[in-house]
């Protein structure tokens, strides 16, 4: 049985909402000065409407729309990123699949006669046979 939305939610119905721990919930707590439940006997959290609300849009921000702590942070401040008092309407999110990027050519095959070349020089220099090398100046 669901709760009516203005019911007050505890930390761990709202927990479960948004599918993140109730750690999650008191570190918001700390960063959003925004969020502020009503706190009763034994410090039980108790979260009024506009709370789950507001919860449900750092969430968004978060978890969805890729912002940092501090990023969320200024878009409530500036309340830029659309109303934080309208409910937000979680669906589950979709598998994110990542695609390899298209590169416009192939990588040139290497000229292993030159990087041999190139190693036999510096071998050469480390054991001071060529002029100005490291070993000779020592």
């Amino acid at each position: 049985m669901s709760k009516s939305d203005t019911a007050l939610r505890t930390i761990s119905e709202l927990a479960e909402e948004l599918g993140v721990a109730q750690h999650i919930l008191r570190y918001w707590e700390t960063r959003f000065p925004q969020l502020r439940p009503l706190t009763r006997a034994g410090n039980r959290r108790y979260y009024r409407p506009a709370d789950v609300a507001l919860a449900h849009r750092i969430h968004q921000l978060l978890n969805r729309d890729g912002f940092t702590v501090k990023g969320a942070q200024q878009a409530l401040a500036s309340k830029d990123v659309g109303d934080v008092e309208a409910p937000v309407k979680v669906a589950p999110s979709a598998p994110v699949v990542i695609a390899p990027v298209p590169t416009s050519a192939p990588a040139p095959a290497l000229d292993l006669s030159a990087l041999r070349a190139v190693r036999d020089r510096l071998c050469r220099a480390l054991e001071g046979d060529l002029p100005n090398s490291p070993a000779r100046l020592l």
